[in-house]
């Protein structure tokens, strides 16, 4: 594959990506969520989405693929240790955030199927983190 070709699937690769989050985002909306951030970029790594609902702030990570398993399968251990660093960075520095619940989600999207949210999709994993 050149060098060209690369970029092009590089950029519709990530234009696929912002759509998918740009869906679930609009997804948590229906289910009572308030999005405070997209694509948040800290020093310990990026957040997709970042959402409220209640005392509950959810750290959301966003896969599109074939099925449920695979989009599990693709957050991998060490991309679950950078969002879980990430959301303490975050909480740290954000005042208004120190008070919720922190917990990781992901939303797996499939083609030609509705969103499926998880919520505290690592928890067994979180509870040893001590976040919930």
């Amino acid at each position: 594959m050149t060098v060209g070709a690369r970029q092009i699937r590089g950029a519709a690769a990530r234009k696929l990506g912002r759509r998918a989050e740009v869906l679930a985002a609009l997804w948590l909306m229906v289910k009572g969520y308030r999005i405070l951030g997209f694509r948040l970029a800290t020093p310990l790594g990026e957040i997709d989405l970042l959402a409220q609902r209640g005392d509950v702030l959810a750290v959301v990570e966003v896969k599109q693929r074939t099925t449920i398993e695979d989009a599990l399968d693709a957050v991998t251990p060490n991309q679950r240790d950078r969002l879980r660093r990430a959301a303490a960075h975050l909480t740290a520095h954000r005042a208004g955030l120190r008070a919720l619940e922190t917990r990781l989600d992901l939303i797996a999207l499939s083609p030609g199927r509705a969103p499926r949210h998880l919520p505290n999709a690592w928890g067994a994993e979180l509870s040893r983190e001590g976040l919930s």
